[in-house]
Parts: C-alpha cells; sequence; structure tokens
C-alpha cells in the first residue's frame, strides 16, 4: 500500500474515539476491543450503516475479508478517507468521517460492490448496492468507474450510472445526477469527469458528455453539452461563464505528499 499517515493512526485513534463515548458501541454495533486491524475497523464502520441484522453481520464479515485480500481496494479507500477529511474540515478528523460522515460511507460501499463486480460476482455486487442504496439514499452503480480521492459532501440523493467516470480529485454535492438522456444510449451514456472537476448541489449532467478537468458545475445547472477545462457552467441551461476563478481542494497527491 502507499504509505500515508492513516495507516498508522486511523485504527488507535477511533478506538479511543469508541472507549471515550460507550454509546457509540450500542449506536454503531461497533466494540472498540474488538477492532484489531484496519479492514475490521474500515467494515465495522461500513455496515454499522445498515440496520441490525443477519444481513449486516453477513456483510461485515464479507467486508473483512475483502479488504483484507484486496490491499488495493483498502488503500483506496485509505485514499479516499484521507481527502474526505481534508476536504470536510471536519472537527475531529478521519475518525469521525469514518464513522459519521454519510457521504463517505456511500463512497465506500460503492468500493466494495465495485470489488465484487470486478471479481465476478455480479449478483452479490447488486445485491450489496442495492443494501446500501436504501440504507443511505444513494444509487451507485458498481459499473461505474471512479478514481482516487473523490469527495462526496453530505452524499445523498447521488445518482451515478452504469457507465459514469469519475476522474482522481472530483469532489460533488448532494442531489447530484450522472444520467443518461435516453437518446445516446449506446455503451458510454453517462458523463465523463475529469480530474479535479467540482459539482455542485442538485446539478443534473446527462447523456455521454465531459466535464473537463478543474471545470464547475455550479448547484441546480443541468448540463447536457460538454464542459471545457476550467471552465464554469450555471442554470438550467447550462449555460458556460468562460473560465473559473476556483483554484479547486487541496488534492489526493499534495495530500499525500504532506504525510510523507
Amino acid at each position: 500500500m502507499s504509505g500515508h499517515s492513516l495507516q498508522q493512526t486511523l485504527l488507535p485513534d477511533t478506538r479511543d474515539l469508541l472507549a471515550d463515548e460507550p454509546g457509540l458501541a450500542v449506536l454503531l454495533g461497533v466494540e472498540a476491543g474488538e477492532l484489531s486491524d484496519l479492514p475490521e475497523l474500515m467494515a465495522a464502520a461500513l455496515t454499522a450503516c445498515l440496520p441490525e441484522s443477519r444481513a449486516r453481520a453477513w456483510l461485515r464479515g464479507l467486508t473483512v475479508e475483502l479488504f483484507r485480500h484486496d490491499a488495493e481496494v483498502l488503500d483506496t479507500a485509505l485514499d479516499d478517507l484521507l481527502v474526505t477529511s481534508a476536504r470536510d474540515d471536519q472537527p475531529g478528523g478521519a475518525p469521525r468521517v469514518l464513522l459519521f460522515a454519510n457521504g463517505y460511507h456511500a463512497l465506500l460501499s460503492y468500493r466494495v460492490s465495485r470489488a465484487l463486480w470486478s471479481a465476478g460476482r455480479e449478483e452479490l455486487a447488486l445485491a450489496v448496492k442495492a443494501q446500501f442504496t436504501r440504507a443511505l439514499s444513494v444509487e451507485i452503480w458498481p459499473q461505474a468507474t471512479i478514481g482516487r480521492g473523490v469527495w462526496f459532501d453530505h452524499g445523498l440523493g447521488l445518482v451515478i450510472g452504469q457507465t459514469a467516470v469519475i476522474e482522481e480529485d472530483v469532489s460533488l454535492w448532494h442531489g447530484v445526477t450522472l444520467g443518461s438522456n435516453f437518446v445516446d444510449m449506446g455503451e458510454g451514456r453517462h458523463p465523463k469527469l475529469r480530474r479535479g472537476a467540482v459539482v455542485g448541489a442538485g446539478a443534473m449532467i446527462l447523456g455521454p458528455v465531459e466535464v473537463g478537468a478543474g471545470a464547475t458545475v455550479a448547484a441546480g445547472a443541468i448540463v447536457t453539452r460538454d464542459v471545457p477545462p476550467g471552465h464554469v457552467v450555471t442554470g438550467p441551461r447550462g449555460t458556460d461563464r468562460g473560465a473559473g476563478r476556483f483554484a479547486g481542494f487541496v488534492t489526493l497527491a499534495e495530500l499525500k505528499g504532506r504525510a510523507e
């Protein structure tokens, strides 16, 4: 795994948080003493989103094994957590994001369903996706391609279609739809968001359009045409306002460089 500070600090810091507030064990079903490694911690935090049941216990075990046997998935999840903790400006840092941030849970649930899909367990991937769709109010298809260091702020109401592509360092607010347009219905019928793009709350990006690197789609915009890199689009007609002044958020590479 690529080295960053969360590999050393996340488990002990989260254990301390759980130990300091005993009520968390009741509400989340996560006991500090039962967490022996990062795979157990990540699986417990994710499945705490589901109602207490046999299904939650079974999925927790499955997720632990997935993280233990696929170091790439775990490493990607830690990168997502590092970025979310920085952009969210959450007091308490990574442990609180891991336990309480709905947007991070939505992204982590995708990482699990995507890994299952890639391993050929397609029906199970869709079943896992459906469980978290109901729990988190998101719809992220495991066939979508999502890069590292993505941030879902709030996460509620996200819809990400099957052929969507989201590159590294993209940020999405709640209520964003990456959907098809019912006209261009080929294999690449959903949007592509290039590195560092930012999409505001309630925006709809429809069809096989490309939002360029560093571009900004304002809250509530409806986009059906390509957005040039660095440009800003606004409004129900996706009006191009030209190059924007927003410099973007701190990147995953920058954050990992600081921790080395």
